[in-house]
């Protein structure tokens, strides 16, 4: 593995992009189940598919399209739910859930158009869906970058403000905290992690790496700061595991990342469960 990675090209790549990936996803994710926002990752997942299908359906009739990387459209088109999605929550004061279903019913249904268009699955489209060791790019891992540096400032500068929002919304617009623009932001930047992720996690599976990893952290965390820093452990430890075993058994890198995540989260469970019955058993026993 060690010799493989060092010879070629595209698993450099896709480890590379995937240790970044394990670092952002969770870093957000921390974020996004605090303020119980866990389904706009999948919204915003078939929106980013949408993207994808019109571009690969777009490469076969428009020659110009043929040398676009589909990632641009995938990001563009993420970008622009999360935005509507801001949008919505707005506009349906009251009912603001509503406006996941609704994005992510346009997502699929426009996903279905293009890829019919494009005349069923190809192997580009289910390399999105479900991730690729071999598809990562130089380009893509480019992008990655750009992203994650995006990711970081935004958490660096608007931490507190964040942290402020999650918590108690009421009390920071009533401090004169600017939530509209920080929401507008927030959502924009998590649809950028969503697009750069796809490439290693899939498009459908990515929202498991923001969600997942961060379930496991908040069984242990005794801090938020602490869950931060255990979701990223968690997330990295997943992607590195599950890249791995996708590339000794040859299968799509998303199923091992997520299968990961599901057995890191079982394991802090049961952990979780075992411990505090040792420790109640010996206050019993101190107790007596």
């Amino acid at each position: 593995m060690i010799e493989a990675l060092w010879n070629y090209e595209f698993l450099q790549n896709a480890f590379a992009s995937g240790l970044i990936i394990g670092l952002i996803a969770p870093l957000l994710g921390v974020f996004i189940v605090v303020r119980r926002l866990s389904l706009i990752a999948d919204a915003l997942s078939h929106v980013t598919l949408a993207g994808i299908a019109g571009s690969l359906y777009l490469s076969q009739t428009v020659p110009l399209f043929a040398m676009l990387n589909p990632l641009y459209l995938g990001i563009l088109s993420a970008v622009s739910g999360s935005v509507l999605i801001e949008r919505l929550r707005r506009l349906y004061k009251h009912y603001e859930e509503l406006a996941i279903p609704i994005i992510m019913s346009a997502g699929i249904g426009i996903s279905a158009i293009f890829i019919s268009l494009a005349n069923g699955f190809s192997a580009d489209l289910f390399g999105y869906l479900f991730g690729s060791v071999s598809a990562v790019s130089r380009q893509d891992l480019w992008i990655v970058v750009i992203i994650a540096l995006i990711v970081i400032l935004f958490l660096r500068f608007f931490y507190k403000e964040l942290f402020v929002l999650s918590f108690d919304e009421e009390y920071a617009r009533a401090s004169g905290l600017p939530a509209k623009w920080i929401h507008i932001l927030f959502m924009i930047v998590t649809a950028l992690v969503i697009a750069a992720s796809m490439r290693i996690v899939g498009i459908l599976l990515v929202s498991s790496l923001m969600t997942l990893p961060v379930a496991a952290s908040m069984r242990l965390a005794k801090g938020f700061k602490q869950a931060i820093l255990l979701a990223v452990v968690f997330g990295e430890t997943a992607v590195i595991i599950g890249l791995v075993t996708a590339f000794y058994l040859n299968i799509a890198p998303g199923g091992t990342i997520v299968v990961t995540s599901i057995c890191i989260l079982l394991i802090v469970l049961i952990g979780k469960k075992i411990w505090l019955k040792v420790v109640t058993k010996d206050e019993g026993v101190v107790t007596s």
